[in-house]
């Protein structure tokens, strides 16, 4: 494999500047190639623009392609990439329902071709040492943790400025916004087993639930909650979009919205990073999925692994639409059935 890795990106909307932005900084990568359908926006990415991938990929040989697009694109995209064994790493969610993102991975994995979603949350600077942390024993053996997740994008007539479109999505915020917490619970505490959910919408100019909290179970019987709307800003306010603490036996670990960390209320860990999108996850997963491409080793959130996370957020929808707790046993077996259930309005 090349020391230089020449990437293609699908997708130069919003998000994907934070990416291209942080491929720029990344040596063992240059980015050779963009497609977007708005075409000035992928001549800002790349010397050779695109209007579709199709054109790009029919042109061009890169070894890795980045696709940032919205969810109802990336089956396609992806079996266009696997058709020209071209290893993906695709933004999420995953897919827009639990039988795509089983096509999506069971194609990846016939193609023998590497595909890791960008899951960009677990690597944000302050969870890392978290991380490091609950592994070393600092507060014994997890018992439970909590998550809040704020921002003030959510009111008025026109919410969401940045990305207007999320007012037309038929799931909002715990697949867009909640899926975050659930991927970084996996990461630092283990396999989910149940979500109990309940979900509403506050804003009448969106179309799918905009507040939510849910209860999860992990291995082990820990427990824990994540609490989301983005109705407020957090109070301090910082990258972290929101606060954490999680407990053990020997005590707690605590992180502020300015990405500091806390163990038994003294700081153990001030957040001084300032490059990049929130503790500069963007560039870390970035990062390790070039790592792992030039190893051969296993990504963090590969396909395969990161059905457990879109598992939980389907397990998430089916409780708040059918009113109780749902095992991922339930969403994982096969054969089950994906869920397609509106959240419960209020």
């Amino acid at each position: 494999m090349p020391n230089v890795l020449k990437g293609a990106i699908i997708g130069c909307g919003f998000f994907a500047e934070r990416h291209i932005e942080a491929w720029r900084r990344i040596p063992e990568v240059e980015i050779v190639a963009a497609a977007d359908p708005r075409l000035e926006r992928a001549e800002t990415f790349a010397n050779r623009a695109y209007r579709s991938a199709e054109e790009m990929l029919d042109r061009e040989q890169p070894d890795f392609v980045d696709i940032v697009t919205r969810v109802e694109t990336h089956l396609p995209l992806v079996h266009l990439a696997l058709e020209k064994k071209i290893p993906v790493i695709c933004q999420k969610p995953i897919a827009p329902d639990w039988e795509s993102a089983v096509e999506i991975v069971t194609a990846a994995e016939s193609a023998g071709v590497p595909f890791m979603i960008h899951e960009n949350w677990r690597w944000q600077a302050w969870y890392r040492v978290a991380h490091q942390m609950i592994t070393r024993g600092d507060i014994g053996p997890p018992i439970g943790y909590g998550f809040r997740t704020r921002t003030r994008d959510g009111l008025g007539a026109e919410p969401y400025a940045k990305q207007s479109y999320f007012r037309q999505l038929r799931r909002l915020l715990i697949d867009e916004a909640l899926v975050h917490h659930m991927d970084t619970a996996r990461f630092l505490f283990g396999e989910i087993e149940s979500v109990y959910a309940q979900a509403s919408r506050r804003n009448p100019n969106v179309i799918a639930e905009d507040q939510a909290i849910l209860v999860l179970t992990h291995e082990g019987a820990v427990h824990g909650w994540i609490d989301g709307h983005r109705f407020l800003d957090p109070d301090p306010d910082g990258p972290a979009m929101g606060d954490a603490f999680f407990e053990g036996e020997l005590g707690t670990i605590s992180i502020q919205g300015t990405g500091d960390v806390y163990r038994n209320h003294v700081r153990a860990w001030k957040n001084d990073v300032t490059t990049g999108y929130r503790g500069d996850s963007v560039r870390a997963t970035q990062a390790h999925f070039i790592s792992c491409l030039k190893q051969g080793c296993s990504f963090e959130s590969g396909g395969r692994q990161y059905l457990h996370t879109f598992a939980a957020v389907e397990a998430a929808y089916r409780s708040a639409a059918e009113r109780r707790c749902v095992s991922l046993g339930e969403i994982l077996r096969p054969g089950a059935a994906g869920s397609q259930q509106k959240f419960v309005d209020s």
